[in-house]
Parts: C-alpha cells; sequence; structure tokens
C-alpha cells in the first residue's frame, strides 16, 4: 500500500510546475546575459559553484513543494536550467573525480567513495579541469568542498581555502550526539544547533569566494566554491528549521511493495532493513525531511551571498557561472536513504549554466545530460584549447538552443559493471548479474514498475543497451585497504 497522509507526488509535482517557473520573473535577477557582451577577444571568468547531496529538492525543478530556495531558483533563471542532468557515480568521490577530469568511471575504475582517484593508473597523471584552465592561463583558486574531503588534489590550484590539504572548514556540532536519538549511524544525524550562520563553515566558504570577487584581478580566473550542505549530518542553525514547521512537512510518495520487482542486486543497493527500518522505528522520517530541507536553505542562502558579491563586482557582465550538485539523495523512496543507487533520486540533480553573450534568461532544457558533459562544455564557453580523452559532449549546443537534438541518454555507474542510461522517456539498469530494470518516465515518473521482463519492451532495451560503457576497468584498491583475514566489517559509506 501507499504511505501515509500528506504525501505528494514529487515527480508529478515537477512536471505541473515546469512551464509555471520558467515563465516566472523574480526580483532582481537580471540576467547576467541581459546586461552587455563580454568584449571580443576577452576570455571570461568561471565561477564554478558546486553543492553536495542536493537532489532536485529546489524550487525551479519541482522535487519538493514545499522547499524554500529564492537564490538557486533566480540563478536558475539567469540562464539555461538542465532538468533532466545526472551524475556519473552517485557517489561523492567517484563523481567529482569523473566530473573533474572528463573520464568516466567505467574507464578509471573509480566507482566508490575509498577509491583513491588519483591512484588510477587511468587519472594517475591526468589534466584536471582547473589544471587545464590554469594551463590556459587563468588564475585558479579554490575552497570548500570541490573534490571528496580524502582526496584533496593540490596540483589542481593555485590557493586553496581553508588549506590544500584540509579543503572544507570545521562545522560546530551539538554537544551530545546522536540529536535524532537513532544510534550507531555515524553522520546520519539531524537537528538544529545554537549557533549563528556565520559559524557555519559553508558560510565562512562563501564568505571567502565574496573575498576573491572583490579583489582586483589582472587575468581572467577560475573560482571554485563548493558547499557541504546538505550533507550529512543535518545540522544548521535554528532558523532553517523554524521554515518549515514539522506538522506541515510533507513527505515522500512512497510505495511499501516497491522493491518487489527489483532484483536482488538492486534491493542490496537501497538497504531497506538498514537506514529505513531505523527512520521508522524511532519515529524519525518527518523530523529527517525538515532537518535536509533546513539544510537546503542554509546553502541556499549562502548560495545567494556569492552571487550578490558577483553582481556587485567588476566581474559580473564577463563571469560564466555553473552550478553543480554531485548527486541525487533519496529520503525514502525505494525504501531507500542516502545515494549509492542507480534510480532516480540518487542520479538527478541540479545543473544550470548562465553564460554571457551565449545563454538567454529562463531556459529550460530537458535532454538528458551528464555530468561528464560539463568539462568539454566549459572548454568551449571560456575558448580555452582542446583536450583529447575527455568523454563528455559539449553542452554548447543546448546552451545555445535547448531544444537543439540530443541524442544521447546519462549514463551513471555505482560499482563496476552497474549501470543505469536515463534517456527523455526511459531509465535503464542493468546490474552486474545481467539483471535488469526499466521504467516509464512519461507514464511512471516514481519508477514503481519495472517493465524490464515484458518482452513488448525488448526494442527499447536494445536502443539503450548500445550506450553501456564498452570495457569495465578493475576497481582501484582502496586507500587503507584492510588485510584479508581482517574479521571488520567494511566502514559504511556517508
Amino acid at each position: 500500500m501507499n504511505r501515509i497522509s500528506g504525501l505528494m507526488n514529487r515527480r508529478a509535482f515537477l512536471k505541473l510546475t515546469a512551464a509555471t517557473t520558467a515563465t516566472l520573473a523574480l526580483p532582481g535577477c537580471a540576467s547576467a546575459s541581459q546586461r552587455s557582451a563580454p568584449k571580443h577577444g576577452k576570455r571570461p571568468n568561471m565561477l564554478f559553484l558546486a553543492i553536495d547531496d542536493l537532489n532536485d529538492w529546489v524550487g525551479c525543478l519541482g522535487g519538493h513543494p514545499d522547499v524554500k530556495t529564492p537564490n538557486l531558483d533566480r540563478l536558475a533563471q539567469r540562464g539555461v536550467l538542465f532538468t533532466n542532468a545526472h551524475c556519473s557515480a552517485p557517489a561523492c568521490n567517484p563523481s567529482r573525480a569523473s566530473l573533474m577530469t572528463g573520464v568516466l568511471p567505467s574507464t578509471s575504475g573509480v566507482y566508490l567513495n575509498p577509491h583513491p582517484w588519483r591512484k588510477s593508473p587511468v587519472l594517475s597523471s591526468a589534466i584536471t579541469l582547473p589544471q587545464h584552465f590554469m594551463a590556459n592561463g587563468y588564475r585558479v583558486v579554490g575552497g570548500g568542498k570541490i573534490y571528496h574531503g580524502s582526496f584533496p588534489d593540490p596540483p589542481s590550484w593555485q590557493e586553496y581555502f581553508p588549506s590544500q590539504k584540509k579543503n572544507k572548514p570545521d562545522d560546530p556540532m551539538p554537544p551530545k550526539r546522536p540529536l535524532n536519538g537513532i544510534p550507531k549511524t555515524a553522520h546520519f544525524d539531524w537537528g538544529p544547533v545554537d549557533v549563528p550562520d556565520e559559524e557555519m563553515g559553508d558560510w565562512k566558504v562563501a564568505n571567502w569566494a565574496i573575498g576573491e570577487l572583490r579583489k582586483q584581478h589582472d587575468k581572467p580566473f577560475f573560482l571554485g566554491c563548493g558547499f557541504f550542505r546538505p550533507h550529512l549530518p543535518w545540522y544548521v542553525p535554528q532558523k532553517y528549521f523554524d521554515m518549515y514547521p514539522l506538522d506541515k512537512v510533507k513527505l515522500p510518495n512512497v510505495n511499501e511493495n516497491d522493491l518487489d520487482d527489483v532484483p536482488p542486486i538492486g534491493k542490496r543497493m537501497a538497504r531497506p532493513e538498514g537506514d529505513h527500518k531505523k527512520v521508522i522505528e524511532h519515529k524519525q522520517w518527518r523530523k529527517a525531511v525538515q532537518a535536509y530541507l533546513a539544510s537546503i536553505s542554509f546553502v541556499d542562502n549562502c548560495v545567494g551571498r556569492v552571487i550578490d558579491a558577483l553582481d556587485k563586482s567588476s566581474y559580473a557582465d564577463n563571469t560564466v557561472i555553473i552550478l553543480w550538485g554531485d548527486h541525487g539523495w533519496h529520503l525514502g523512496e525505494k525504501l531507500h536513504w542516502r545515494k549509492f543507487a542507480l534510480w532516480e533520486e540518487a542520479t538527478h540533480a541540479p545543473l544550470m549554466i548562465i553564460a554571457p553573450g551565449i545563454t538567454r534568461p529562463s531556459q529550460r532544457c530537458s535532454r538528458p545530460v551528464s555530468f561528464i558533459d560539463i568539462y568539454p562544455t566549459l572548454i568551449d564557453l571560456c575558448s580555452l584549447s582542446p583536450k583529447n580523452g575527455l568523454e563528455g559532449k559539449s553542452l554548447l549546443p543546448l546552451l545555445k538552443n535547448p531544444k537543439a537534438k540530443w541524442d544521447r541518454p546519462a549514463l551513471t555507474t555505482h560499482g563496476r559493471n552497474n549501470h543505469s542510461l536515463r534517456s527523455e522517456r526511459w531509465r535503464y539498469i542493468r546490474y552486474s548479474d545481467g539483471t535488469e530494470e526499466l521504467y516509464d518516465h512519461q507514464k511512471d515518473a516514481l519508477e514503481w514498475n519495472n517493465l524490464a521482463n515484458d518482452p513488448k519492451y525488448a526494442h527499447i532495451k536494445k536502443q539503450l543497451t548500445k550506450w553501456l560503457p564498452k570495457t569495465n576497468e578493475p576497481d582501484t584498491p582502496r586507500a587503507n585497504r584492510k588485510k584479508k583475514n581482517s574479521t571488520r566489517k567494511p566502514k559504511r559509506q556517508t
């Protein structure tokens, strides 16, 4: 049976609000592309904004009806919002490694968070996206979470905040944890912290970025600014929780029998007897959704401060802005929590691009695009030298015309030989043992009905399977790998 009163069909809501959102004119959101175009021959600056663990619960994407994200929404109004963008991997490290090198996980062997990406034979000498900007004469600086915290990459940056080895400022922690009463769940916790915004790590990252935008730069810059929330634990100041009264919080629309037609590998990814069972037993579902929404509104505030600083700077007319989230996040859908899966909630994430002189305001693109496409796109937008070995495709044609022809689905990989392909209509999943899932987003936006075993859809599967990777490299050896005779359980990914 279906869950609880007060639920909402998040995908139906997205479709319902898409057209309306695209036409809204928010106060104070004049598009950079409405201003004067950059002077001929002058390379634009790059403001590169990353947000951790942010799914489509953003006002302009319609993933949750109550979310308050005025700054993300007004930024999306300034250029092209990709409503069907997907990560290369549903985990922080492989997603970011793929985005920053332009190489797929199946090519590099970097599939999971514990895989040190510079230890991959394919990526050991890779020229990352910021390194390529550096080679083309840019001043390249970064702050906050751009790479996965365990594997910073000093060669990618000329300067970094807080430091080249410690990429993320510390956050204040409540004195007694866990706040949610769920034992033995590491960072799987949420609740308000009694501190001002100024003490939060993301606020400090925003302050640093604002300082960079106030400086006088004698050459074009690449400014990477990475925000940690809404990554766990969901600790943000009380005022953000107050924005979402608990008794009015709407839960995701969940089918309690959703895993009945999912292959065993998919069920193991979902782990319904893990996080989901604990959340239900401790009556924390509504509080968790509240905390996630609160964390989103907090980071939205941080993004807004940086955008306001850019608009007040001398670089407002000649700066490309890209904002992306590294992957999605489940909050009970498919009886699953966190990322680490191949369904819509885990792969779908925000992507918006504003390019002066190229994009027009209030454009939405429904083509299925991948974060692997970001590297070649930014090369085109900034007229950098070509780069061999990139596996994505430039989004420049879609930035000029969001309805341009686009013939490739978005590929997501979670663990070796486990792949998901998302087209405009279909999601196809093939696991390492050959088992499959197929969902028709035209009729089943919540992916409740697996059609993979229905013969009448064999031609759909055949069309999609040609986009599966031809090679799947072995796993990159894990960091601090335990001895084979160790009896300790592997650490849960976060």
